[in-house]
């Protein structure tokens, strides 16, 4: 695969004062010299040459060439960057000569794939960069950029320094069991090593689970009952009126969803219909769905008028979103407060919203896992292989404390060691390598 030349757009495919298009692979250089009028066959690596791109005697572009050789580039094979004028036109027809000559468009993620296959970075620091692109707020970019450092590595392969030196010392007493006592070995160093190594496997674990907040946003579900000013409070979040908002209760039928910014905080809104009892089947679908969000947020907005006695209602919606990671937000401030309860008081209608906004701020002030925890697992994939690396090892520790053959024990033991590595990706098969890389931009 890598014999072949690969080249894309990799800028944005809009009008720009320069666009790049990106080649990788052997023999990068001197296909690109077949079009081009500047010398690069023998210039050294890193350096740059003035010339024209030319198809035949026709010019096409005047252009900046990059070569990069040996296997210290990017992707670890020979590359080539055409520096064009911006213009959609001269980039297309730049790329379309590229094409011409033999060359292949590149597969999304596909310079980043061969980066990896060939040793370049591994496969956290590949889905790093993927997450650098993506970011979406000072959070999310600074874990990502720790990750395209080597970060996870450097802490994987701690726990993998870990967990080979439990290995070893039983692997050393299967070959020469006359050194140790099994049983005063077990108790002595291999359990209080395992424990150790398990409960920084715990404390990584529920760290990275906070990562999604980071990187994506925190999923935020408005509840209520109906015409307690639930899509009153998402306009003004949103600053817009994205969701109807009436006098008539059970006009919010469905779910109607919203993205806002807080400084750094992402709030992913969700308002959903009001929560009663009915007979309209299309609302009823909506509060079904209402309930359902409740159990998977991050952050429920329990929204009551406060300017009237508490419902049966309300007291219900209390109880079901008691175990949540929820504000009571006690809406119509405005028209005065009846209620003893312990909330962030609003008036929705006024966007009179600042103490709600505080509150979420002061819930979600996420900085300190970056700037303090420098050991978070960066998506679902890397996490789950780690919490199997933690269940194996687990299993290894009940036959250690059940007295079981240590042959039996480094099985487990071994399985752990496995996962740390897929994690780095070191024995990833080819389609999950292909269908990581699809997430991937073309040109990177």
């Amino acid at each position: 695969m890598n014999d072949e030349i690969i080249v894309a757009i990799a800028t944005s495919r809009l009008e720009a004062a320069i666009s790049i298009i990106r080649l990788s692979g052997k023999g990068s250089i001197a296909f690109v010299q077949k079009f081009f009028t500047g010398k690069i066959l023998d210039k050294d690596s890193h350096t740059i040459t003035y010339g024209y791109i030319v198809d035949g005697n026709e010019k096409i572009d005047e252009v900046l060439v990059n070569i990069y050789r040996g296997h210290k580039t990017f992707t670890g094979e020979e590359m080539v960057e055409i520096n064009c004028h911006g213009g959609v036109f001269i980039t297309q027809k730049v790329l379309q000569l590229c094409l011409n000559h033999g060359a292949r468009i590149a597969e999304r993620g596909e310079f980043s794939k061969r980066a990896f296959l060939n040793g370049r970075i591994d496969l956290s620091q590949a889905e790093a960069i993927s997450d650098l692109i993506s970011a979406k707020n000072d959070y999310a970019s600074q874990l990502a950029l720790k990750g395209i450092q080597g970060n996870i590595s450097h802490f994987i392969e701690d726990l993998r320094e870990d967990l080979i030196q439990i290995i070893t010392q039983i692997e050393v007493n299967i070959d020469y069991p006359e050194y140790d006592d099994v049983e005063e070995l077990t108790a002595d160093s291999l359990l209080p090593r395992s424990h150790s190594l398990k409960d920084k496997m715990n404390k990584i674990i529920e760290s990275s689970k906070n990562v999604h907040l980071l990187k994506d946003g925190i999923s935020t579900v408005i509840i209520g009952k109906p015409n307690v000013g639930k899509s009153s409070l998402l306009n003004a979040l949103l600053n817009e009126d994205k969701a109807i908002v009436t006098d008539i209760a059970g006009t919010t039928r469905d779910i109607v969803e919203g993205t806002i910014r807080l400084d750094q905080i992402i709030l992913n809104m969700i308002d959903t219909a009001g929560i009663r009892e009915t007979e309209d089947i299309v609302e009823n679908i909506g509060v079904h769905k209402s309930k359902e969000l409740i159990n998977k947020a991050d952050l429920v907005l329990l929204v009551i008028d406060n300017s009237k006695e508490l419902t049966k209602e309300d007291e219900y919606l209390m109880e079901l979103s008691k175990n949540t990671h929820r504000i009571i937000v006690l809406n119509k401030n405005d028209q005065g407060s009846v209620n003893d309860i312990d909330g962030v008081f609003i008036s929705a209608k006024d966007n009179d919203i600042d103490s709600l906004i505080e509150k979420i701020k002061e819930m979600f002030e996420l900085g300190q896992i970056t700037s303090e925890q420098d050991d978070i697992l960066a998506n679902a994939r890397q996490i789950q292989l780690l919490e199997k690396s933690k269940y194996s090892l687990e299993v290894a520790i009940e036959a250690m404390e059940n007295g079981l053959p240590t042959d039996l024990i480094v099985t487990d033991l071994y399985e752990s060691w496995e996962n740390l590595k897929e994690i780095l990706g070191e024995r990833a098969k080819e389609d999950l390598l292909d269908e990581l890389f699809k997430r991937f931009c073309i040109g990177k």
